[in-house]
């Protein structure tokens, strides 16, 4: 599927790169996906959910990275702001930064190294990171993005449709900064 003339998995691989994280692995399922400068981990049980999605992308990272970003393709209209945000909290001493809409806590989430095994043991069916959260939230930092991010889902055929007409207005207005 694409969005402003680039797939989801382009867009979401942009968007890390662009936000300065790297490396850039990116779970799949139920379709192949080939992007250049990505590490490409094929999740064999993706009908089970985001939970195994989870698990094998940090299953995956290599032994450096000191958190990782967790971002959904499906959520296009979170830009490279936001991941440098909750960059930012980690480097402020956040074990776990999740960005948050009008107070409401959503997508990207940040977790910190020390906190990936209990995020893994904890992804379970479709919830991905969010039992781990809701269990831990004393390890929670809110980082507000509603000001530089919109978290809308990607789901239907009208979300294709709405979303497209926003990232379409967005590239057709004049850069400010």
């Amino acid at each position: 599927m694409e969005v402003g003339g680039q797939t989801l998995a382009e867009r979401g691989a942009a968007l890390l790169r662009a936000a300065g994280t790297g490396p850039v692995l990116v779970v799949t399922g139920a379709a192949q996906v080939s992007l250049h400068g990505v590490r490409i981990v094929p999740n064999p049980q993706w009908r089970t959910g985001m939970g195994s999605s989870l698990r094998a992308g940090l299953a995956a990272l290599p032994a450096g990275p000191a958190a990782v970003v967790i971002a959904l393709v499906d959520q296009p209209l979170i830009g490279p702001a936001v991941i440098r945000r909750l960059i930012a909290a980690f480097r402020d001493g956040a074990e776990v930064a999740v960005a948050s809409y009008r107070g409401q806590p959503r997508n990207p989430v940040l977790i910190a190294r020390t906190h990936w095994a209990a995020a893994a043991s904890a992804a379970e069916g479709d919830s991905g990171a969010r039992a781990f959260l809701r269990s831990h939230p004393e390890l929670v930092t809110a980082v507000e993005c509603g000001d530089i991010g919109r978290p809308d889902d990607l789901d239907t055929p009208a979300d294709l449709i709405r979303i497209s007409g926003l990232i379409g207005a967005e590239s057709s207005v004049p850069n400010q900064g």
